[in-house]
């Protein structure tokens, strides 16, 4: 009987605490920091269909600071890419000297297999040594194959262990349609891509700073250090022939006709134009020169939300210590949209009725979906503002029940 009346007690002692631990921990503690949810956005194009005649297998015309595709054609379509496969090997260097893993000053020595590289090449020697900063130039300007296969090996070990790492990053990447067998774009059985998944990698490989101070190069030089001297000129001739050109990786085989990934930037837009199959060199420039054309002319960036923004006065809460709770767009968005159409943006909430308590701050509660001229185009997730607790026996019996084997340790 004792032992019974001393359980009673003791739970009766822990309930008190517990619910002045609730208070304690609702009036004193700061809000919890949450993550941005994505901003899902449809992935249709913009357009139907190409504005203008695309003399070319694949293209398609991106804003990568909102995702959204301008136009496509033939996008899913698997394709060799030639040279334009180097951007994968490009990202990959990138990334490796942002984690530290190498650096621009390391020196690296050139391999039998590196200097035997076929194609595009500054012309390696077998033990010849050159910086990480000198090869990613050469790669980046030149379209060197000797040199993509050299970073490849100080990166991963092997062009094979780099090969393995170029599919895992584009699975990462949501590259479905690419499938990777060299570093360097040479002309192999199974190696393949699509304009979408250049688009994308292209997209990851354009947003690293350093990758401009390479992009822009017109003429350089290697200097072997051996009385050799090997002359680079950039294989991109848009950074000379259009306004706003800032980069691209241009190739060309036999099987990939002429190809570019190509980047410029007026204002404060950034548009990305892929070209994969054309019949020359020459047209390929002027393709994508047409492609910035049109979405420069036609399109502006327009900041549709921002993170914090509350929406309506709030959504009831069901069995809480308060009757509501604040909601709050959990994301910023900024659109692409036609210049002109403003007007035409609509936001529509997707909100439940009431929410049932316990509710912590920063719970996604719903959404609210962008609709432009009808059609919708993007989902803002909204999440709770702050906390709200839930009240009653049951539930503070709950939370002792949860505690009881910790507190019994």
């Amino acid at each position: 009987m004792r032992r019974r009346l001393f359980s009673m007690m003791l739970v009766l002692s822990l309930f008190c605490l517990s619910a002045r631990a609730e208070i304690d921990l609702s009036t004193q503690s700061p809000q919890p920091t949450s993550t941005p949810a994505p901003v899902e956005l449809s992935g249709t194009a913009l357009l139907d269909a190409p504005p203008m005649a695309l003399d070319c297998a694949a293209a398609l015309l991106l804003e990568p600071e909102s995702g959204q595709i301008i136009f496509e054609m033939n996008a899913d379509s698997p394709r060799a890419v030639a040279s334009v496969t180097k951007v994968m090997t490009i990202l990959l260097t990138l990334e490796a000297i942002d984690d530290g893993r190498v650096a621009l000053d390391d020196v690296v020595t050139i391999s039998e297999s590196a200097a035997g590289m076929g194609g595009s090449q500054v012309l390696l020697d077998v033990g010849e040594t050159q910086t990480v900063d000198v090869l990613l130039k050469s790669m980046i300007v030149g379209s060197a194959n000797d040199a993509a296969v050299a970073l490849a090996e100080v990166l991963y070990g092997s062009e094979e262990l780099c090969v393995d790492r170029m599919n895992e990053r584009a699975q990462q990447l949501g590259m479905a349609g690419t499938h990777f067998v060299n570093c360097t774009g040479l002309p192999a059985d199974g190696q393949h891509t699509t304009a979408r998944d250049v688009a994308r990698m292209s997209a990851a490989m354009f947003s690293h700073p350093l990758y401009y101070e390479y992009a822009h190069i017109w003429l350089d030089e290697v200097d072997h250090g051996d009385g050799r001297v090997t002359q680079l000129t950039n294989t991109n001739r848009l950074i000379r022939l259009y306004d706003g050109c800032d980069g691209g990786k241009t190739g060309s085989t036999d099987e990939a006709g002429y190809c570019i990934a190509a980047t410029a930037q007026r204002g404060d837009m950034r548009l990305i134009a892929i070209v994969l199959g054309a019949p020359s060199g020459a047209e390929r420039f002027d393709i994508a020169g047409e492609m910035f054309d049109y979405g420069f002319a036609n399109y502006r960036l327009y900041p549709v939300a921002e993170r914090g923004t509350r929406v309506r006065g709030g959504l009831p809460v069901e069995g809480g210590s308060q009757g509501s709770v604040a909601v709050q767009l959990d994301a910023d968005l900024t659109l692409l949209i036609l210049k002109g159409s403003e007007q035409g943006i609509q936001l529509s909430p997707n909100l439940p009725e009431s929410l049932a308590a316990p509710v912590a701050a920063g719970d996604r509660v719903g959404s609210v979906d962008v609709v432009v001229d009808g059609k919708t185009v993007a989902s803002i997730p909204v999440a709770a503002a702050e906390d709200v607790d839930a009240t009653g026996l049951p539930y503070a019996l709950r939370r002792i029940l949860s505690r009881w084997p910790a507190i019994g340790g």
